[in-house]
């Protein structure tokens, strides 16, 4: 008889799977049974809950969990085709994860169906308060979509999540492809910043009229663009020394009204909303802020002369007799060519020596963002500005030694390798990961100039 209901069934397939109450279910059990012969849905039914009975106690019985609601009705689905038959046992759960599993590995025991052999094969186990948590994000945020034009301004939190949910990339400025905001263009105000990681920590804030001269060279298209009619120009800038030769250059070739600064020691990508809005908020006129930047220049150099003058001063008495000189106060003779570098306890390295004609060349290119390329004979061999030293340097066989106007970076360092240099004199440093042995790294304060 089972065999003849089997044939009316072949061609007949029940599709189950979300038909059960998911108010009380939390997960669900889903698998695939292969039975080698014909078979019908209460075959399957019997054979899961006979062949399940006793086998993992009296709290994980079947038949106990179904009558006091603990699992819910179980579905099964089977098509019958080629004298064999599979389906689908759907089985909704509202056990801990650990009874669920044991529930659906004692499933998978299951090798007979009537008089025939069978296999179960779990597919998946479904978390559905998951499913229902991916729901709900899913429609909230459509309900925010239609909600912005409702927000009212102000609301920190709110703009902060308009703004991460808004899709904005760095675009490209100019002849030189400078990085900027998606709303430069268009604005009568524009900020300059120095790197592509500034522009995007202030889009991040909200900010979008922002450009970067990307290097401490100021390029055409800053210069271009700073000097349009009816623009309010503001410099954003690092609180280091980068940013004060940045500053010195925008001064003497740029437009710039206000100028904005980072925290001492630290980097605009680097500051958090609240420090950027602080920190436009008190910008201050350029030429006040350039007056700031050589004050404190002209404030820092005496401090580097004071000992020299505790020392040599005949009041000091037997306390001055008994302190050493160190190599930096004593005035050099006429057979002395090199200049000695005193340097910091700290770094407990024996001081060094520069060579005077490099150091007097320093003179003649602060502040004027020049460089020079000297040869094992200590002439010059090339100079030109900072912006071309790479380039100039790239094209020269060796190059024992450079001085130059701005900032060694780590591509400087790596182009002076190949060419044998071994003494790179600056303005200033940046973090330099791979130093090669040989070469020597000056900067203009370690010479006090």
């Amino acid at each position: 008889m089972a065999r003849a209901r089997g044939s009316i069934a072949q061609e007949t397939c029940i599709k189950i799977g979300t038909d059960f109450d998911q108010s009380t279910a939390k997960y669900v059990i889903r698998a695939r049974i292969e039975i080698d012969g014909v078979v019908d849905k209460p075959d399957v039914v019997g054979a899961v809950f006979g062949q399940t009975e006793g086998l993992l106690g009296e709290d994980l019985d079947l038949r106990e969990l179904q009558r006091t609601g603990r699992i819910g009705r179980i579905q099964i689905a089977i098509r019958s085709q080629g004298g064999n038959s599979t389906g689908e046992i759907v089985i909704p759960v509202s056990l801990n994860k650990t009874a669920t599993a044991i529930l659906a590995a004692a499933l998978e025991t299951v090798d007979r169906v009537g008089p025939c052999t069978a296999k179960v094969i779990l597919e998946k186990l479904e978390d559905i308060r998951g499913a229902k948590r991916r729901k709900v994000v899913s429609r909230a945020i459509s309900i925010l979509k239609g909600w912005e034009e409702d927000i009212s301004p102000g609301t920190e939190e709110i703009t902060t999540a308009v703004t991460k949910g808004r899709k904005f990339s760095v675009s490209k400025y100019g002849p030189d492809g400078l990085p900027a905001g998606p709303e430069l263009t268009g604005s009568s105000e524009i900020i300059i910043v120095e790197g592509r990681a500034d522009v995007i920590n202030l889009m991040k804030c909200g900010i979008m009229n922002t450009v970067a001269v990307e290097g401490t060279h100021v390029p055409k298209t800053i210069i271009d663009l700073t000097k349009k009619r009816g623009k309010k120009v503001t410099a954003f800038l690092d609180g280091d020394r980068g940013g004060d030769l940045i500053l010195r250059e925008l001064m003497q070739v740029a437009n710039v009204h206000y100028i904005a600064r980072a925290p001492e020691g630290k980097e605009v990508e680097e500051l958090t909303k609240r420090e950027v809005m602080k920190a436009l908020q008190t910008q201050i006129p350029a030429d006040q802020a350039l007056s700031l930047v050589q004050d404190r220049k002209s404030t820092i150099k005496p401090k580097k002369h004071e000992p020299k003058k505790t020392i040599s001063s005949r009041s000091t008495g037997a306390k001055a007799r008994k302190e050493p000189k160190k190599a930096e106060e004593i005035p050099p003779r006429r057979d002395r060519p090199s200049t000695p570098i005193s340097r910091p306890a700290a770094s407990r390295r024996a001081p060094v020596s520069v060579d005077e004609v490099y150091v007097s060349k320093i003179q003649s290119i602060k502040e004027a963002f020049k460089a020079v390329l000297f040869n094992a004979d200590k002439e010059v061999i090339v100079e030109c500005g900072v912006a071309e030293l790479a380039k100039k340097l790239e094209e020269q066989d060796t190059v024992p030694a450079v001085v130059f106007d701005g900032v060694i970076t780590q591509r400087l360092v790596d182009i002076a390798a190949k060419k044998q240099t071994t003494l790179l004199i600056g303005a200033a440093v940046a973090d330099i990961e791979n130093k090669p042995n040989g070469l020597m790294i000056v900067t203009f304060d370690d010479l006090g100039q």
